[in-house]
């Protein structure tokens, strides 16, 4: 029998791969028009496809659209920015991920490039996260205008995404609380890299989950049961055609080289680029 002629590995990424690796955070406003039902339940279904130990399943998902419950959460993360900010405890507990130059990105290929500041905080960019730095970031009201910001980009979002997980599978310190939120890992990063074929995008509403007050008022907001654990909160929209940035804003696009983070056999042999 004759076998047929193999073609030779294709140069061009397929459109799947070509999609993932364009996945983008959304840091700033979305359009303020409604997310179609049926774009949200494409998103569902996306989730849905993930992977999960022995097909548990383990996610539950709240599609927000309320304008009260939404203008309540950004209240929240408004608030939860401001007092973060303004105690130093968000660059106390990140400060490790920010880089100030080009070529420190370059070096490192990780962490978030501080690009965009305020003009009179510029002449202090290595020195803006700070105690120096956060002492003239008060008396310039860098906390509160942060917190407004982080306010009006909820305010502004037409959809906002609850994760939980079933307490039934996770269960911290056993396998099954692994195996649980790597599941809902997965089931976030379809998520993530469906938006963009729906001219959306998303982004964390994380501030809130800092402080455990306010977090709390999100589960009360939201009916979380005893049974649930509410792990993560996003903000979802259409993408407007221009994109204007926050006041502290970042790039990320930077990922580490291959002999950075793979090896191969073993963890004695760094994989070549």
């Amino acid at each position: 029998m004759t076998s047929l002629p193999v073609a030779p590995p294709s140069t061009v990424p397929p459109p799947v791969i070509e999609g993932m690796l364009r996945r983008r955070t959304t840091n700033g406003p979305f359009r303020p028009d409604p997310v179609s039902r049926e774009h949200q339940h494409a998103l569902m279904r996306v989730a849905q496809a993930a992977p999960s130990h022995f097909n548990s399943q383990p996610w539950r998902f709240v599609l927000i659209e309320s304008p009260q419950t939404i203008g309540r959460v950004a209240e929240l993360s408004g608030q939860s920015m401001t007092e973060l900010i303004d105690a130093g405890l968000f660059f106390e507990r990140y400060r490790r991920y920010f880089r100030f130059s080009q070529a420190e990105m370059e070096a490192k290929r990780d962490g978030i490039h501080i690009d965009h500041l305020p003009g009179p905080l510029k002449p202090f960019t290595r020195q803006v996260f700070s105690d120096a730095g956060l002492k003239v970031m008060r008396q310039l009201g860098v906390p509160k205008k942060l917190g407004e910001d982080n306010r009006q980009l909820v305010a502004g979002s037409p959809l906002l995404l609850a994760a939980l997980l079933d307490k039934t599978e996770y269960r911290p310190g056993e396998l099954s609380g692994f195996y649980s939120v790597f599941g809902l890992g997965a089931a976030v990063e379809n998520i993530w890299n469906a938006v963009g074929a729906l001219g959306m995008g998303i982004q964390f509403v994380s501030t809130p989950a800092e402080i455990p007050r306010h977090w709390q008022e999100v589960k009360e907001l939201l009916a979380v049961p005893d049974d649930l654990e509410l792990m993560a909160l996003f903000r979802l929209g259409y993408l407007p055609a221009d994109q204007s940035r926050p006041t502290i804003d970042w790039s990320s696009r930077h990922r580490k080289r291959l002999e950075q983070f793979v090896y191969r056999e073993t963890c004695a042999v760094s994989e070549a680029d």
